[in-house]
């Protein structure tokens, strides 16, 4: 029995794209030590993260408003174009002011648009019947940069200044540009038009999806204590590198995407989900722990391995459950949890550290994401449970 094919022209463009935006992105994973040497501390670095956060969270309703009605082309260059520009904007900041304010704002816009219509459009391309696999695969092109973007940033800073890393951020940005330029959109089906979309706010409120929502507001929260604060755990504790921590997280995500992303469609998808955020949990508790270089890398593994099936996962949950005309406002509110997560953990976590030290603050994200789990199981399972009733009153 043939499968659906799931690489295609058309995707393998839209992943280079991604990639490149990505590994533009994932430099950033050094803007803390930047931030550091104009005097920020640990809580006004995750006002600026936050900062962004607000910004892209802002753009997500007209983004996903955009998407359905005019294609996920045009977001793509608009952001595209954005994002090559804003990145050029680091080399002119040299405090912590106004104009910093307003390029973490500009990113924050230029990432919206980007992260939700490449990854849409993705989703598109995407055979129903592989879903959560192809969108695993697609996302290796977002989840390797992580690991070269710390070690690029690491190689540029060893030998040149921060100047360097945002010049190199820009071609990045304007290679994913030029890349992008073939990608067209997918014709709309037929009963799509007769099924229009009733708009992003009742989306966002559509009753299935609300647990997926909260479930990726925690995995988004408590990544944010990794993302936003392993440069910082780094160079105060002086315990691994960025590049050390990032190679290990990606490492065993992008193999389980590559070899074992059939895996949730096979046995179910939150038969996986569950032992995913499990191994989150234990990555955040070691890395809690950590007190040599070892125990970074094995709280990367970790991290990696909870992250490289919970955001597919997630992700393909989300596709399924949400009306085709409406895909576009519901993966541009589901990307914009991440956002969100960097919101509400940034500041939060950065308080934590301050206040009692990174152990606390990355025990604390294991905690969020262990309650967070269980208060899922429970709400999804019982959403689940009045559909059926609906369902079997209507048959009656």
């Amino acid at each position: 029995m043939s499968q659906d094919r799931l690489v295609t022209r058309p995707f393998a463009l839209c992943a280079a794209a991604n990639f490149f935006q990505a590994l533009c992105f994932n430099l950033y994973l050094h803007l803390p030590g930047f931030l550091r040497r104009l005097g920020a501390d640990e809580v006004v670095i995750g006002l600026l993260s936050g900062l962004t956060a607000v910004a892209a969270i802002a753009a997500r309703p007209p983004v996903g408003r955009a998407m359905d009605s005019r294609g996920r082309r045009g977001v793509i260059l608009v952001g595209g174009v954005l994002n090559t520009a804003v990145c050029s904007m680091y080399l002119s900041v040299s405090a912590i002011g106004p104009w910093l304010v307003g390029v973490r704002i500009v990113h924050g816009l230029a990432e919206a648009m980007l992260f939700s219509a490449l990854f849409t459009l993705a989703a598109d391309m995407v055979p129903a019947s592989r879903r959560t696999e192809g969108l695993a695969l697609f996302g290796v092109s977002g989840i390797l940069p992580i690991s070269l973007g710390g070690l690029l940033g690491d190689a540029i800073l060893s030998r040149a200044s921060y100047a360097a890393l945002f010049a190199t951020s820009s071609a990045l940005a304007a290679l994913s540009l030029l890349v992008s330029l073939p990608l067209r959109d997918r014709p709309r089906p037929a009963h799509q038009e007769a099924d229009p979309s009733r708009g992003f706010n009742a989306a966002a409120a559509q009753r299935d999806l609300l647990p997926l929502w909260f479930m990726g507001s925690v995995f988004a929260t408590a990544l944010s204590a990794v993302f936003t604060f392993v440069t910082t755990f780094v160079l105060t504790t002086g315990i691994g590198s960025v590049g050390l921590f990032f190679s290990f997280y990606s490492g065993p995500a992008v193999f389980l995407r590559l070899f074992l992303g059939w895996l949730p469609e096979r046995v179910g998808p939150k038969t996986v989900l569950f032992p995913a955020l499990a191994l989150l949990c234990a990555g955040l508790l070691e890395l809690a722990g950590a007190a040599r270089s070892r125990d970074v890398a094995i709280a990367g593994v970790l991290c990696g391995l909870g992250h490289g099936f919970t955001f597919p996962i997630l992700s393909g949950l989300v596709v399924k459950r949400a009306r085709e005309a409406e895909r576009g406002a519901a993966l541009s509110l589901f990307t914009a949890l991440f956002d969100f997560g960097v919101l509400i953990g940034g500041p939060a976590f950065g308080a934590v550290i301050r206040a009692q030290g990174y152990p606390a603050a990355y025990s604390a994200a294991a905690g969020v994401v262990l309650v967070g789990a269980a208060s899922f199981a429970a709400w999804d399972a019982r959403v689940a449970r009045q559909a059926r009733a609906r369902v079997e009153s209507q048959a009656r």
